[in-house]
């Protein structure tokens, strides 16, 4: 029954990344056909990213309400219904609106899904689970460049996403006893029944630790979204690499990120979810550190990329695992909430504040712009470590 449950936890995450990647994929012949300015698609996303951290926000008390399951199929009911509406877009103002419901969706089915596998699945599931959210992400610009390769249009593109999208949420319906059924599983298994505490953000930073873990999340995410939105302008634009290979290497860098995550799966729960953080940020500063020396050839800033991409694997998912251990497994829905609404706004804000950094100042600055956030992610998870002793 569990390993059923969990191979509906992983449909649902290749899901969730699906959608991440096709607005980007399609934008340049979309925002032609309505006729707006191509920094448009900037106000779409910001919109998408706002309705996902006042999701993740209120997710544990929706969650708290209606169950993992209900919440998880209506979450991804609402971003099929979004996306539908996309295809059928005529006007930018019908994506603005439809951009609520998209963002609202898929914060709440992130931090319900993250919380509950960290409280029922070991460490290697985590991973993996973060896996298959890259193979959405990787599918999804394929299905649009089919569609616009054979000039069905961008709107089959979406189109197309969202049948998928609909036949999930026509499987988790179905499969809502399942999660009432692992539920009572666990109960009679002699699990202790955890009874979720509803915080409020305030409440939850009191928690000793809290406030570093929030920090950490802000910091991966602003480092993760930053390195990739930037590192071909950066390679084409300050080491002179042509545009096509710096592509390659910017989409490898991503690649690293996936591979690294199911190669972390087969290790994570050996050494530790603490370990694999601590190593993980430590190669990724390496990676930094490849792309900033100074020397002639651009190989080493190139493999440079994929090293920060491999050594990201662990970090995100093995902090998320240790929520419950590092704050309780009653409050541990809430953190993970709150955890999600700090992601996003490292995702959504220090990219452009980058890019303000890159045209005002000098794009040569981005290795210590992605470093300086190295820097505070680790600071911040040996600061957590030292406030949470591990019994």
């Amino acid at each position: 029954m569990f390993s059923l449950l969990l191979a509906i936890i992983y449909l649902a995450f290749i899901s969730l990344g699906l959608p991440d990647s096709l607005l980007g994929s399609a934008w340049p012949i979309m925002q032609v056909e309505l006729g707006v300015a191509l920094s448009s698609a900037g106000i779409v996303t910001m919109i998408i990213s706002g309705g996902t951290i006042v999701s993740s926000l209120l997710s544990d008390r929706v969650i708290h309400k209606f169950g993992t399951g209900v919440v998880t199929a209506v979450s991804v009911a609402m971003t099929a219904v979004a996306l539908l509406g996309f295809s059928f877009s005529t006007e930018f103002w019908m994506l603005c609106v439809l951009a609520v419901p998209y963002g609202l969706g898929a914060g709440a089915v992130d931090a319900a899904l993250n919380n509950y596998v960290a409280l029922h699945y070991s460490s290697r599931h985590m991973s993996w689970l973060h896996a298959f959210w890259g193979v959405g992400v990787t599918i999804s610009p394929y299905i649009m460049s089919f569609c616009l390769s054979r000039q069905y249009g961008w709107e089959t593109g979406y189109r197309a996403v969202s049948v998928i999208q609909f036949v999930l949420v026509a499987v988790l319906f179905a499969t809502l006893p399942i999660w009432k059924r692992a539920g009572k599983a666990s109960e009679s298994d002699g699990a202790e029944e955890i009874v979720s505490n509803v915080l409020t953000p305030i409440q939850a930073a009191k928690l000793k630790g809290a406030v570093c873990v929030f920090v950490a999340f802000f910091a991966y995410c602003a480092l993760e979204s930053t390195v990739g939105l930037w590192a071909t302008s950066y390679m084409v634009g300050y080491r002179g690499v042509d545009a096509e290979t710096a592509a390659q290497f910017a989409a490898l860098f991503y690649l690293g990120i996936t591979v690294g995550r199911v190669l972390n799966g087969f290790v994570a729960d050996r050494f530790g979810d603490r370990t694999m953080i601590r190593v993980g940020i430590v190669t990724m500063l390496v990676g930094v550190a490849m792309v900033a020396v100074p020397v002639t050839t651009n190989a080493l800033a190139l493999v440079g990329l994929v090293v920060i991409g491999l050594g990201g694997a662990p970090v995100y998912p093995c902090i998320i695992h240790s929520t419950p251990v590092n704050f309780g497994k009653e409050n541990s829905q809430s953190l993970v909430g709150i955890q999600m609404a700090s992601a996003y706004v490292g995702t959504t804000f220090m990219p452009p504040v980058f890019g303000i950094i890159a045209q005002y100042v000098n794009i040569s600055l981005y290795p210590l712009y992605i470093g300086v956030f190295g820097v505070l992610l680790l600071v911040m998870t040996e600061m957590l470590n030292k406030k949470v002793k591990l019994n």
